[in-house]
């Protein structure tokens, strides 16, 4: 393949494994392999390295890398297993709630001292509480997550920079992503976390409005817009979201 100067998205095997990773040619004299907290392996290499010498690189730091995926991994959002039964506490802007289900003459989803107040106009059953519940989270995620965007971004001096738009996509390995265009995709179950949390994994996408990896760069930005935020993305990871 022939080498370029632009991001390269390749994958090399170890073992079992396919590990995917971005290759970056830049003018520079070492090559550098990093695995990012989100679970990306970046490598940065010269210029005119050649790939079978960064795949050479690669396979003799393969175990290192997988070790620091496996460390990444339990920072992944998890989602604890529901019954969607009466009695139950669900999660919404990181305070538990009961869940209450009752029979009535509509559907409706309502959080009423305290409570999840789930009414059903057929049998209460668990799949038809969950499918309520999702529908009143869908509901809620957007405004609760526009009001973020409106508080992170005052915080911003971007001069120049167009604000972003939100969008809410299903993403089992990411609680956020920014497009090239300019989206910022946020995972649903974020809804569930408390605004703190939500308004990290904002900021972090925000900050890539300007540095696009995860650079020193890109943290020492981030630290100066949220401070403190390990201590809240760990919150968040380790939350049981």
């Amino acid at each position: 393949m022939m080498q370029t100067a632009k991001n390269d998205l390749r994958s090399f095997k170890f073992g079992g494994k396919v590990i995917d990773y971005d290759l970056l040619f830049s003018h520079r004299k070492t090559l550098e392999i990093a695995v990012h907290p989100d679970r990306t392996v970046v490598v940065k290499a010269p210029v005119s390295a050649e790939i079978s010498a960064v795949e050479k690189k690669l396979q003799k730091r393969a175990g290192w890398i997988c070790r620091q995926l496996e460390y990444f991994r339990q920072f992944e959002p998890r989602q604890q297993p529901r019954s969607f039964i009466g009695g139950e506490t669900h999660l919404y802007l990181g305070r538990q709630y009961r869940l209450k289900t009752v029979r009535d003459d509509e559907d409706s989803v309502k959080l009423i001292r305290g409570r999840f107040l789930v009414s059903c106009r057929e049998d209460i059953e668990p799949e038809g509480v969950k499918k309520l519940l999702k529908g009143w989270y869908a509901a809620k995620a957007p405004v609760q997550f526009n009001c973020s965007l409106n508080r992170c971004w005052q915080k911003l001096r971007f001069s120049g920079l167009k604000k972003p738009v939100i969008k809410i996509r299903q993403m089992p390995k990411r609680w956020g992503s920014l497009s090239a265009k300019g989206i910022i995709s946020l995972n649903p179950e974020l809804i569930k976390a408390p605004k703190e949390c939500i308004d990290y994994v904002v900021m972090h996408e925000l900050c890539h409005l300007k540095h696009h990896d995860h650079s020193p760069a890109f943290y020492s930005l981030l630290a100066s817009l949220v401070p403190g935020w390990q201590k809240i993305k760990a919150k968040l990871e380790i939350g049981h979201i």
